[in-house]
């Protein structure tokens, strides 16, 4: 029998985002196209600093003719202070509504068919007082769920938050500024091509140039990897060295489980042991990655 997973991201809110201006105002900003965005489909994206640097990032789906944003919950006012300095006299209203919906992530064999998904990333369907979408970022990610505060739960295994981190970092997906460098990080470098994070053939955004540039110079000399760590778990921003040089940093992590931003040239060298505190780590392609 199958079984499937569920659990309540409480570190997860919403911005419900309403106003005829509101794609015309998002499309100049994000990495993705919001011209995509509809009741059917829903994307991922990041909002980058003038000089193409990681600032924010999220799934965006439409809801009864509203934008929802769906971001990191403690970052929500500081995300719509950023957006609203760009708004100018742009008619577009941003609401943090997060205390009127929950968000859930469902994952396991037969996840997205129980919700009467198709296996296509971002695909979306409406639920009773909410909806439900394919994360558009990877098919073995699962689905995830903007409920309605009072909406029941899904029928499966509640994982709880852990089981979705232990999950998600089977799977090398960075969980927002806790894999990602604020002011710092780079899209590329952290699997945003890969995971649809990012449209190639829309017009400017900020931080366009940059991205561009890191993908067509081939720039990019680090990634973001998933890892396995024989002994104690170290604590984000750790070293990880291999013969005595730094090859990488330890970000986010649970048990024997997590991410670290590694040099390629120390990914294609298997010979050399990698050590982070007093921990052995081992990293490991995702099938996804190209790289």
């Amino acid at each position: 029998m199958s079984q499937q997973f569920f659990a309540i991201l409480a570190e997860r809110g919403v911005i419900r985002i309403t106003g005829e201006d509101a794609r015309e105002f998002l499309q100049g900003l994000i990495s993705n196209d919001i011209n995509r965005v509809s009741p059917g489909q829903a994307i991922y994206a990041a909002l980058l600093t003038p000089q193409g640097k990681y600032m924010f990032d999220f799934f965006v789906a439409e809801h009864d003719g509203a934008l929802l944003l769906e971001t990191e919950r403690s970052r929500i006012a500081e995300l719509i202070k950023r957006l609203n300095m760009y708004k100018l006299r742009a008619k577009a209203d941003l609401q943090d509504v997060s205390d009127a919906w929950r968000v859930a992530a469902v994952w396991g064999e037969g996840s997205l068919e129980g919700f009467g998904l198709p296996g296509e990333p971002g695909a979306t369907i409406a639920r009773a007082n909410g909806l439900a979408f394919t994360d558009p970022r990877l098919l073995d990610a699962g689905a995830r769920l903007l409920l309605r505060s009072s909406d029941p739960l899904p029928e499966a295994t509640d994982a709880g938050a852990e089981g979705y981190d232990d999950h998600r970092l089977a799977l090398g997906l960075p969980d927002g500024s806790r894999d990602m460098i604020l002011d710092k990080s780079i899209l590329l470098e952290s699997g945003f091509d890969e995971l649809h994070g990012v449209d190639w053939n829309k017009g400017c955004y900020m931080g366009q140039e940059l991205t561009a540039r890191t993908k067509y110079r081939g720039l990019v000399k680090k990634r973001l990897v998933p890892v396995s760590i024989d002994g104690p778990l170290p604590a984000s921003g750790t070293d990880v060295t291999a013969d005595g040089k730094t090859v990488g940093e330890v970000r986010s992590g649970l048990g024997g489980k997590a991410l670290a931003l590694i040099r390629l040239e120390a990914l294609e060298n298997k010979t050399a042991a990698m050590r982070a505190g007093d921990a052995t780590v081992t990293p490991h392609r995702p099938p996804w990655a190209e790289f």
